[in-house]
């Protein structure tokens, strides 16, 4: 079933690109692994969730909350720790000033930041002509930017569109 995230020719390079950024040498199964992580699937009622692919900074704190968040929820994920992110959100469409301190494709969409695994089961339930979520910045409160006091910054997680645009998609901390 096609699915109208990004293109699987569009995402398989990329994911490729870092996963062997990644990996202390270039393997044929690292290529097959990122092409086969780009291919969209549908998560349905009560089945499992797709994998999430999170490329990170082997350095962030925050990031690997907001892994554990993910897992919590019930993703699967694998975590690719680079440097290279730039690069990656270029080539994935994240907009213009919109990054923060991780990157993750997911059945053919793409999560910049710390957006709240419900969103991410929300996009994949709705399964919007977009190329995914991005919440900009670290966000007091949200997903692994957790504070001591349970404090918890207001901030929207926007959905974009292939041209780059964005939209409100979820509102937290009101």
């Amino acid at each position: 079933m096609h699915r109208p995230g990004i293109p699987a020719a569009t995402l398989a390079p990329a994911v490729a690109a870092l996963v062997s950024a990644c990996a202390p040498s270039p393997a044929p199964v690292a290529l097959a692994e990122a092409q086969a992580a780009a291919t969209p699937r549908v998560a349905t009622h009560g089945a499992s969730l797709p994998q999430v692919e999170v490329f990170k900074s082997p350095s962030c704190g925050c990031c690997s909350g907001w892994v554990d968040h993910l897992r919590q929820a019930g993703f699967p994920v694998r975590v690719h720790d680079t440097d290279a992110l730039e690069p990656l959100r270029k080539q994935l469409g994240v907009p213009y000033a919109k990054g923060s301190c991780h990157t993750a494709t997911v059945d053919g969409y793409v999560i910049e930041g710390h957006v709240p695994a419900a969103d991410i089961q929300r996009l994949l339930a709705e399964h919007p002509n977009a190329r995914g979520l991005v919440l900009p910045g670290m966000p007091a409160g949200s997903p692994g930017m957790e504070m001591p006091d349970g404090h918890v910054q207001p901030y929207t997680v926007e959905r974009f569109g292939h041209d780059g645009s964005t939209q409100p998609w979820a509102v937290h901390g009101r």
